[in-house]
C-alpha cells in the first residue's frame, strides 16, 4: 500500500482545540449578510433542522425577526425535502401542508421521487434560500434537493444561498468507495428519466464535506452557473463532532435518533437494499442489522476477530415495531449490534464491508440483495461482487484508496474550514 493510501485508512490526527460556540449558517446571515436579502421576495427550502444556536426556526426568524423586518425581507414560499417540514414524514408522496404559523403553503419536493422547486412556484421569487442539514453521507436526499434547486435558480435566473451547517460526523474523513460515475445521475427528474437524488455524483460514502462545501463544487465541476453564494458557518472546524458544536441535535430524518445512528448510517444504508433489517422500528435504528435466518452469535464473533478500529460487536435480539422498511414487523429476530468504543478511529463503510462478509460466511444462501439499488448506495458494482465472492472486505476497501486520496485533494478549492 502506497504512503499516502495509507494515511487515508488512518485517517488525519484529530485536532482538539476549543472555539466559541458554532453560529449556523442563519443566524451569519442575519447577523453580517442581510445585504444579501435586503427588500427582496424570498423563498426557502428547509424543515424542522433549519434553526439558529437558540432553536428559532428560520422560518420564524426570516418572518419576523426585526432584523429582518427591518430590511424588508418577504418571505413568500417554503418548500420541504424528504419527510416534510417537520421531519416526520416517512413514506414518498409527502403531501403539501399549511405552515401554521406562517399561514404559508408549504410544497413538498418529495412525491414519488425528489424533486426541484417548481419553475412555476419560483415565479416573482427574488432570491432562493437553502438551509438542509446534511449528514456527512453521500446517499441523502437533501443533498439531491440543494443540487436541483442549484438548478431550479440557474434557469430561473435567480440568486440562490445555500446557509451553511456542521457535518455532524465531522469533516477530517473520506471514507468508502466513490459512487461509480456510471451510476451516477445529477441530473434533475424528467419524464422517462428519473433521477437519483441519493446517487448524484462520484464522491466517498462519507464524503467529509458540509452542504455549503458541496453546493461549490456541484456548481462548478457540474457546469450549472448558478448565481450562489454560501453563507459559512463561524466557529465550526473540520474535527468538530456535532454534539461539540453546542447546538440543538434534531432528528434529520424519523430514523436517524442519535449523533451514532448518523455515524453508521454509511456502514449500513447499503442494507436497505437487502432482507436485512437496519433497525427501522427501534429506538436505534442504524446501530444494528438482523433477520430471522441470522446467525449473530456467529457473526458476532467473527466480527470481534477482525478487530476493528473503534467498534465492537454484539449479539442481540431486536422487534422492530411498525417499521416503515417493512422489515419484520412485530418479530422478535437475532441480530448483531455496532458499539462504537471510539468514534475517532470508526470507518463506517469498512464496518458496513465487515458485515457483508461475515453474513456470507455465516448465511450466503439466505442473503437476498437488489443488486442496482444495493450499488447504488454503496458505490460500485465491482465492490458488491468482490465482496459476495467472499473476498477480504478490507483487502477490497484497500483498491479503493488510491480514488479516495485523489478526491480529498481535488476539493481542496472548495473547502471552507480549517
Amino acid at each position: 500500500m502506497c504512503a499516502s493510501a495509507a494515511a487515508a485508512q488512518r485517517g488525519p490526527q484529530v485536532e482538539r482545540l476549543t472555539f466559541g460556540k458554532v453560529k449556523p449558517g442563519i443566524t451569519v446571515l442575519l447577523e453580517k449578510r442581510m445585504g444579501l436579502i435586503q427588500h427582496r421576495r424570498v423563498a426557502l427550502v428547509t424543515n424542522q433542522a433549519g434553526i439558529d444556536e437558540k432553536g428559532r426556526s428560520d422560518i420564524d426568524l426570516l418572518r419576523a425577526d426585526p432584523r429582518a423586518m427591518n430590511a424588508g425581507v418577504r418571505l413568500v414560499a417554503l418548500f420541504a425535502p424528504e419527510h416534510g417540514i417537520r421531519g416526520t414524514e416517512d413514506h414518498s408522496n409527502v403531501a403539501n401542508e399549511v405552515d401554521a404559523t406562517s399561514g404559508l403553503a408549504v410544497h413538498s419536493l418529495y412525491g414519488a421521487q425528489t424533486i426541484a422547486p417548481p419553475d412555476s412556484l419560483l415565479a416573482g421569487v427574488e432570491t432562493l434560500i437553502v438551509d438542509l442539514p446534511d449528514i456527512g453521507t453521500r446517499t441523502w436526499t437533501f443533498t439531491g434537493v440543494m443540487l436541483y434547486s442549484l438548478r431550479a435558480a440557474a434557469r430561473n435566473h435567480i440568486p440562490i444561498l445555500v446557509l451553511d451547517r456542521p457535518n455532524p460526523i465531522t469533516g477530517t474523513r473520506s471514507d468508502g468507495p466513490l459512487l461509480d460515475a456510471a451510476i451516477a445521475n445529477p441530473n434533475e427528474p424528467a419524464p422517462g428519466k428519473p433521477g437519483k437524488a441519493y446517487a448524484l455524483f462520484p464522491v466517498p460514502l462519507r464524503h467529509g464535506m458540509t452542504m455549503g462545501e458541496l453546493a461549490l463544487m456541484f456548481n462548478e465541476r457540474l457546469g450549472i452557473g448558478a448565481n450562489l453564494t454560501v453563507v459559512p458557518m463561524e466557529n465550526w472546524r473540520r474535527s468538530t463532532w456535532f454534539d461539540e458544536t453546542s447546538l440543538k441535535w434534531v432528528r434529520p430524518s424519523p430514523n436517524l435518533p442519535t449523533l451514532t445512528s448518523a455515524l453508521l448510517y454509511p456502514a449500513l444504508v447499503a442494507f436497505e437494499a437487502t432482507n436485512v433489517s437496519v433497525g427501522r422500528g427501534t429506538s436505534d435504528s442504524f446501530q444494528h442489522i438482523g433477520a430471522p435466518w441470522l446467525k449473530a452469535k456467529e457473526m458476532a464473533s467473527l466480527l470481534e476477530e477482525r478487530a476493528l478500529p473503534g467498534v465492537k460487536f454484539v449479539a442481540e435480539q431486536f422487534t422492530p415495531n411498525a417499521p416503515t422498511d417493512g422489515k419484520f414487523p412485530s418479530q422478535s429476530i437475532p441480530g448483531v449490534k455496532i458499539v462504537v468504543t471510539d468514534r475517532d478511529r470508526v470507518n463506517p463503510a469498512r464496518v458496513g464491508a465487515a458485515l457483508i462478509w461475515a453474513i456470507m460466511q455465516t448465511s450466503k444462501d439466505s442473503l437476498k440483495i437488489r443488486d442496482a439499488a444495493f450499488d447504488d448506495r454503496f458505490g460500485a458494482a465491482r465492490v458488491r461482487v468482490a465482496l459476495l465472492a467472499g473476498e477480504d472486505p478490507d483487502s477490497v476497501l484497500d483498491r479503493e484508496l488510491p480514488a479516495i486520496v485523489a478526491f480529498r485533494e481535488s476539493i481542496k478549492p472548495y473547502l471552507l474550514y480549517r
